[in-house]
């Protein structure tokens, strides 16, 4: 029988998946390396060889009574890892979660310092954080002469686990030398926020190889109504119409003033249906991640946990697949070649780390959809600093769309304020 030709597999693919290689030569097409689609599914099919495994186990132990019956020396860790360490009794099964969210009334100043603090530690991490992970996906690492265009780097997976492990080290370790609340969840729980934060990763990074600039400042501007009906998906939460209603201002607002302000100066690839479909899976799996962890919560648990629960289960997915692929001695490789790749991924997995204590804390003190709504806001902070620092001008419509952002803003403070005041009981009057 003759033997299968790789020089096939450019045709193969282009016949069996056209929107896979919309955005690609087909005769650059050498593997399957080359095709977003198939990295997905080898990906997928490297995180099943833990998750079906780990449901097979959990539903036997749940099954079989083993929290009565079980003994020994690994009944500690199966109680931890499917039961948990606390009765369903001492949740906060009762409390909604918009409730554990509210402030005190009496501590507005305080709430309203917190939220400033939040939003700028977010802003600082991530902006850094946005820089370095253009940089390490769409420009050549190695270019030493005008003849030589160097090599790209294109396994967004490492830079996942590069992330991950970092984030969980610092968590570990906080853990450790400082006293922590007695932790409840099962911990299997966080391998589903885990799964859609590793795929939301791997669909942001991959996205910026098929998609423009305008094409992802409209996706990331609108990701506050996927939160809030994922919410509602999840959580059973309920939203008042004024939610949505300002929430869809503030995404017509950012979206205005970035088009507006930033399309001329990013000149990036032509947006193909690839790269609308890895933005979508980007949206689903990012609202789905914040909603559950905000869900997870419930649970008396510290952000710090959280995070350490989170980035334990994405280490074992990604540094799994990626030795299952092959591909984690690859990347080591890569970066012992180009040191100033190794130095970025250092430092992208730096900012990362500070950014999940800032998500995590955001969420457990405001909820998802406020922590949404932050992110969003945090890409027009970026072009407003550019505007005061190197003087450029903001266009009659990018300051319309900031000032729909603030009106929307105000509507929504003024709103919850009047809210928060009628659910107030009044006090009895003194005869």
């Amino acid at each position: 029988m003759p033997s299968f030709s790789w020089r096939v597999w450019p045709a193969l693919v282009h016949l069996l998946f056209p929107c896979a290689v919309i955005a690609e030569d087909p005769s650059l097409l050498n593997s399957w390396h080359d095709v977003w689609f198939f990295r997905f599914l080898v990906n997928m099919l490297g995180y099943a060889t833990i998750i079906v495994p780990g449901y097979f186990l959990i539903s036997y132990f749940k099954r079989s009574n083993y929290l009565d019956r079980g003994s020994g020396l690994c009944y500690p860790l199966i109680k931890t890892c499917v039961f948990g360490g606390e009765d369903k009794s001492s949740l906060l099964d009762d409390v909604p979660v918009s409730s554990r969210n509210e402030p005190d009334s009496g501590s507005t100043v305080k709430q309203a310092l917190k939220l400033m603090f939040c939003a700028a530690g977010l802003q600082a991490s991530y902006l850094t954080w946005g820089v370095l992970q253009e940089r390490v996906m769409t420009r050549s690492y190695g270019a030493v002469a005008p003849d030589h265009d160097g090599e790209k780097f294109k396994d967004s997976q490492f830079l996942v686990f590069m992330n991950r492990i970092l984030a969980l080290t610092v968590s570990g370790l906080w853990c450790m030398l400082f006293k922590q609340p007695r932790h409840g969840a099962p911990m299997y729980m966080y391998s589903f926020a885990s799964l859609s934060n590793i795929l939301s990763s791997w669909c942001q990074y991959e996205a910026l190889k098929f998609i423009s600039f305008p094409t992802q400042v409209l996706a990331k501007a609108s990701k506050v109504i996927p939160v809030m009906l994922m919410g509602k998906l999840i959580s059973r939460k309920s939203y008042e119409y004024w939610e949505y209603f300002t929430a869809v201002l503030i995404s017509v607002g950012v979206s205005m003033f970035l088009l507006s302000s930033t399309t001329s100066k990013h000149p990036s690839t032509v947006t193909t249906f690839s790269g609308v479909v890895i933005l979508i899976g980007y949206i689903v799996f990012d609202s789905f991640t914040s909603n559950w962890q905000d869900n997870l919560f419930k649970y008396k648990m510290s952000s710090v946990q959280m995070m350490f629960g989170v980035n334990l289960f994405s280490c074992l997915f990604t540094v799994g697949s990626l030795l299952e692929q092959g591909a984690f001695f690859e990347s080591l490789a890569f970066m012992t070649r180009h040191s100033e790749f190794a130095f970025h991924a250092v430092l992208l997995s730096v900012c990362s780390a500070c950014g999940q204590l800032f998500i995590f804390y955001t969420i457990s003190q405001f909820g998802a959809a406020i922590f949404t709504i932050i992110m969003t806001l945090r890409q027009a902070f970026a072009i407003l600093l550019s505007c005061f620092l190197y003087g450029h001008s903001v266009t009659i419509v990018g300051g319309f769309g900031v000032a729909v952002v603030f009106v929307a803003l105000f509507l929504r403070v003024y709103a919850r304020s009047r809210m928060k005041s009628s659910r107030q009981p009044s006090l009895p009057q003194k005869v």
